[in-house]
């Protein structure tokens, strides 16, 4: 629950009705073929909530012409809370991945206690959708509580469940948390890391943003105020006029970005079927984007790039995740400035925030610059939190968390790099034009993990060590079949954290990783990095063992 004034009504002791809402996505082929696996979730919370003598009233109904019972525009959702009490107990039931802009208006007039619910599974990812929605809440200051469970009958489920009821509020555990001013960090690292930011601020940077925004995502703004304290700024550009330069493109420039692709080992999975599976033209012209991006970027000045891509472009072209990974890379295809050979941006990524995340992108930027100046490996993004279960093996009996994103992993965070990747077919229920991603298995060693939020009208940053483990090719399949198998996978094990401090405390769907040399060199990063950080502004918090 977040650190604001109390809910003014409790639950049991003023209603004993409860409203619930579920939020969806804004594409409607996504929230029909999603509709059963919520119908499912909300008869499970419903069941334990009427166990415990509460009445649970659905506060919309289903849409027979639309075929599915998700509040999926932001109109509709003010609509909806128009006719719910303000007082009255709410839950936000997620099976799925949601808009969080939906219900924010709704939520952050709401007087009575809300808590938000999510079922815990690889296939539906209500999980994702709920931290994305509990990010908003907090930066926009609405008290809420959260919950998440399997199949909602687990005593630590249960338990929080009756206490939200008889309090209106839910405390979890984050003992796992530490303030920065507390860690006793070596003093020459910190003072590595305070330099670097000073200069890094001085410096001052552009993001390139090409709309804000994206899939309702209100916690992956930074208003521009906060931003400025670190130095960086944004540069807002038009996903159109990405478009209108993939069109200057020529097709000899692509074909030779492919051929680059192919001489590297980069695989392609091709079908004959637009509609369903992965072609070469869809190829070029993600190789045309790549190309436009990147002149883009050089033409005004930017040192990272995030590109929305889920809304406006995906109808005008195949996915950009093909083009995010090669962005985040500093082995990729050369650009060169149009009708020029000067190559842009050479020897270097041109580090990319996926979903136009712009907490990704100051993170992902002060981490490619900060690993440069230690010599260590450069490349990181961000993942969705996806899921996580425990794996018992010979070797490895651990709680694995699968971290996964839709394309946007270099290959540099693979074993052999571009020689491991595959690039398959985005799914048509998101993505009619098609388009590949870069998909791969990430390598085992240490990565630094990081989440830049904001809270309290502050920027905050969360970070912390996981180890990236291999599991058997039999698990992994598993893992992948269960989640999204096109996409890019890495198998963590967070130190020091368990699964309910993780839910509890992480304020986004998404999860910053980068590598470094071994355990050693994750401390040094890690503690460089927060000094960073705090120096440039943000309030640092270290989480779990390091």
């Amino acid at each position: 629950m977040t650190k604001k004034s109390k809910p003014t009504v409790k639950a049991k002791s003023k209603a004993k009705t409860l409203y619930l809402v579920a939020s969806g996505d804004l594409r409607l082929s996504a929230n029909q073929t999603c509709q059963q696996a919520q119908a499912d979730l909300e008869e499970k919370v419903t069941a334990a909530i009427e166990a415990e003598g509460f009445a649970v009233k659905r506060a919309h109904a289903y849409d027979r012409a639309k075929g599915h019972g998700f509040i999926d525009s932001q109109h509709l959702g003010m609509e909806v809370f128009r006719g719910i009490p303000k007082d009255a107990p709410v839950v936000v039931a997620e099976a799925v991945w949601q808009y969080s802009h939906h219900v924010l208006a709704g939520l952050s007039a709401h007087r009575g206690p809300i808590l938000t619910v999510a079922n815990w599974s690889g296939t539906w990812p209500g999980l994702v959708g709920m931290l994305n929605l509990n990010g908003s809440l907090t930066k926009a200051g609405v008290v809420y509580s959260t919950l998440w469970s399997e199949d909602f009958t687990d005593a630590y489920f249960l338990k929080g469940l009756r206490f939200w009821l008889s309090t209106g509020k839910i405390k979890h555990d984050t003992s796992h948390v530490k303030a920065w001013k507390k860690v006793k960090a070596p003093s020459a690292v910190a003072n590595l890391g305070t330099r670097f930011a000073k200069e890094f601020r001085d410096r001052q940077q552009i993001l390139g943003i090409f709309d804000e925004g994206c899939m309702g995502m209100y916690n992956a703004i930074i208003p521009d105020e906060l931003l400025h304290r670190t130095g960086v700024f944004k540069e807002r550009l038009s996903q159109s006029a990405l478009y209108a330069k993939t069109l200057t493109v020529t097709d000899e420039e692509a074909r030779a970005v492919y051929k680059w692709y192919l001489d590297q080992g980069l695989k392609f999975k091709f079908g004959a079927k637009e509609e369903t599976d992965l072609t070469e033209r869809q190829v070029l012209e993600q190789c045309k984007t790549y190309i436009a991006a990147v002149r883009i970027a050089d033409e005004f000045g930017c040192a990272a790039i995030g590109i929305q891509y889920q809304q406006g472009l995906k109808d005008l072209l195949p996915a950009s995740d093909l083009v995010e990974g090669t962005l985040n890379n500093v082995k990729r295809p050369p650009v060169y400035r149009e009708g020029t050979q000067v190559e842009l941006f050479k020897d270097e990524a041109l580090p990319h925030f996926n979903e136009v995340d712009e907490c990704a992108g100051l993170d992902g930027l002060v981490t490619y610059k900060l690993w440069r100046q230690l010599g260590f490996q450069p490349e990181n993004t961000l993942h969705d939190i996806r899921w996580a279960r425990h794996y018992k093996g010979a070797k490895l009996n651990a709680y694995v968390w699968v971290f996964e994103i839709s394309g946007a992993v270099p290959p540099a965070h693979f074993a052999q790099g571009w020689r491991d990747a595959v690039s398959e077919r985005q799914p048509p229920m998101y993505f009619r034009l098609g388009g590949g991603t870069l998909k791969g298995i990430s390598k085992p060693g240490w990565v630094v993990w990081s989440r830049v939020f904001i809270a309290d009208g502050g920027l905050h940053y969360d970070t912390g060590l996981a180890e990236v483990v291999t599991l058997p090719p039999e698990e992994t399949e598993d893992r992948l079949r269960l989640t999204t198998s096109q996409w890019p996978i890495m198998h963590a094990v967070l130190q020091g954290i368990t699964r309910d401090q993780m839910m509890a405390r992480h304020k986004a769907n998404h999860i910053q990783v980068v590598y470094a040399p071994d355990r050693a060199g994750a401390r040094k990063g890690l503690y460089a990095k927060a000094a960073a950080m705090n120096e440039l502004g943000l309030k640092v918090s270290i989480c779990g063992n390091v």
